[in-house]
Order: structure tokens, then C-alpha cells, then sequence
């Protein structure tokens, strides 16, 4: 267990599996103190116990990201055991896939409340209950923002809206401290993802990914680490693509 993140306290939406998870373990690995928020609250339970018996430090906080009392509230409970915030990993989202004339208003408010709304009641739960030191916010964006790709029109507008507010946070954040940047994932088979993408998709998706393979959770964790750490203190605004080169293939 290495310390570049010994002092900081983090609070993790959608950590209950998938990337956000592979996260909250890597973060904790590094000597940080975790707030494991999930929907779900046996798959927070189940994370936060795996992070204290490796020996990390991590408490398991149910909440509907959506819902900004509930985020509010499950970074406040983070701040009493652990003591105030340094970061906030917005990670938490919602999908579904389908042409834009099959969009259902319900659907489509789900998503934005929990990919868009959700990201601005975490970045409010560090203002109110974090350091008054140095501090981060690591969104997760997505490579459609940058790419046109069919039937996902609901989640191109919540993954370019989360990566036009990472630019424009960085800028109104900035001047008190607060670093905030974005990883972008390319295809990675998390639990989530293969609810909706199935094997074909995935064979194509490695077929244009330069890197000929599949990501990791490992690998956007240790991205997402990285952005939190002292060795990115001079980086904000950055929109980082851990993607295995399928933008760049693509533009």
C-alpha cells in the first residue's frame, strides 16, 4: 500500500462496482480514507468492507445521487469519520441506449439527474464539507462527447455536458484551490456496460481501438488516482482520454 494519497478523503459516487469501485480501491491503496456511494446499499457495503480489510480505510454510504440532499448528506457523514473532503469522483451514471425518436421523457430525466445533476451536488457536497487546502474533482466524461456514435443521443448529451462543466468549473474553481478534470474511458466491460453492450458490440469496439484490446477498471482507476494526486497539481480543466486511442482513430 503506497501513501502519494496518505491525508486525503474522497467521496465516490457510483462506487459500488465497475470503475467507480476499481477507484475507491485504488484511491484507499494509496493511503486515502473513502466514501463508497452507491444506489445500492449492499454493493457499498460490500466495497467499503473490502477496502478495510485490505487494511484501507472506507465507509459505505447509500444514496441516490440524484437526490442532492442524499449526496449532501453522504458527504457530510464521510467528513465526520474521516475528516473534511479533498475529492469528489463523479462517477455515478445511468444508461440506456435507443434511437432518439424511442427517447422517453422519464428515461431521459433519469439520465441527466444522474449524469449531469449529480455531478453538480457532489462538486456543492466538497464545497460545503471539504478542506479549506488544495482539492479536486475528477468527473468521468466519455468518448462520444467528442464522437458521433448512433442510438446514444441521451448519453451524449449528459457526457458533453459533464465535459463543457469539467472546462468551466476549472476556470470558476480555480482562483479557491480546487483542480477539476475528466477521464474519458473507452470500451471497458464493466457490469454496467455489458447490461447494454454484447459481445458483438465489444468486437467491434476492440476491432477500432488502436491498442487492438479492451480497457481495464484498473486502468481509468489509476488515472482517476493520478488526477487526485499531488503529481497532478498543476493540471485542471484537462479532459483526459484513457481510451486506448479510439478518439484520436476516429476524428
Amino acid at each position: 500500500m503506497s501513501g502519494e494519497l496518505q491525508g486525503q478523503v474522497v467521496l465516490v459516487t457510483g462506487a459500488g462496482r465497475g470503475i467507480g469501485q476499481a477507484a475507491a480501491m485504488r484511491i484507499a491503496a494509496r493511503g486515502g480514507a473513502v466514501g463508497v456511494v452507491d444506489i445500492v446499499d449492499e454493493t457499498a457495503s460490500a466495497t467499503a468492507a473490502e477496502i478495510t480489510q485490505a487494511g484501507g480505510r472506507a465507509i459505505a454510504l447509500a444514496a441516490d445521487v440524484a437526490d442532492r440532499t442524499a449526496v449532501l448528506a453522504a458527504a457530510e457523514r464521510l467528513a465526520g469519520a474521516f475528516g473534511p473532503l479533498t475529492g469528489i469522483v463523479n462517477d455515478a451514471m445511468w444508461i440506456r441506449y435507443g434511437p432518439i425518436e424511442g427517447v422517453e421523457e422519464e428515461v431521459l430525466d433519469r439520465m441527466l439527474a444522474v449524469g449531469v445533476k449529480a455531478a453538480f451536488w457532489g462538486v456543492q457536497a466538497l464545497l460545503q464539507h471539504g478542506s479549506q487546502g488544495p482539492r479536486a474533482v475528477v468527473n468521468i466524461a466519455s468518448p462520444v462527447a467528442d464522437l458521433g456514435m448512433a442510438n446514444t443521443a441521451s448519453y451524449t448529451a449528459v457526457k458533453g455536458a459533464i465535459a463543457a462543466l469539467t472546462r468551466q468549473l476549472a476556470v470558476e474553481l480555480g482562483p479557491q484551490g480546487i483542480r477539476v478534470n475528466a477521464v474519458t474511458p473507452g470500451a471497458v466491460p464493466t457490469p454496467g456496460a455489458r447490461s447494454i453492450v454484447d459481445e458483438a458490440g465489444y468486437a467491434r469496439r476492440r476491432q477500432q481501438t488502436p491498442l487492438g484490446r479492451l480497457g481495464e477498471e484498473s486502468e481509468i482507476a489509476a488515472a482517476i488516482a493520478f488526477l487526485l494526486g499531488p503529481d497532478a497539481s498543476f493540471i485542471t480543466g484537462e479532459i483526459l482520454h484513457v481510451d486506448g486511442g479510439i478518439t484520436v482513430k476516429s476524428m
